[in-house]
Formats: C-alpha cells, sequence, structure tokens
C-alpha cells in the first residue's frame, strides 16, 4: 500500500478540525495532525527553513567564488 504525506490547512470549528480544502479519504481513514496555532506559525517557518538556508548558504563551492573575488 502506497502512503502518501500531504499538508493541508485547517480551522478548528465547534470543537472539530475542518480542513480548508477538500480531502478525498475514505471514511474513517486515520490521520496524524500537528497543531499549529497562529501565534505561533512565524517561529515553526523559521526553524522548518533554517536547515535548508544553511545547507545553501553554507557549502565549500562558495569559498570558490570567495577566491575568485578576491582577486
Amino acid at each position: 500500500m502506497h502512503k502518501m504525506l500531504q499538508t493541508v490547512w485547517a480551522v478548528i470549528h465547534d470543537g472539530k478540525i475542518e480542513p480548508l480544502e477538500r480531502i478525498t479519504l475514505p471514511e474513517g481513514a486515520k490521520v496524524m495532525v500537528t497543531l499549529l496555532a497562529d501565534k505561533d506559525e512565524p517561529q515553526f517557518w523559521l526553524c522548518a527553513s533554517e536547515v535548508s538556508l544553511a545547507d545553501v548558504w553554507e557549502n565549500d563551492e562558495d569559498d570558490i567564488y570567495a577566491e575568485l573575488l578576491q582577486r
């Protein structure tokens, strides 16, 4: 069985989680929900992007360009 990871935005309405877009899953399907309050969203994206930015900015290839610029 192929399992797919999909992220969707949702809101809490009358104590129930309601997706903001249509999700096609069979009735009774089990899902994992990660709660992210509005006030926590900026910090979440900052932490999530930190690893990717480090990979982009901290690499040996940039040292070559830095050396060329100093000539």
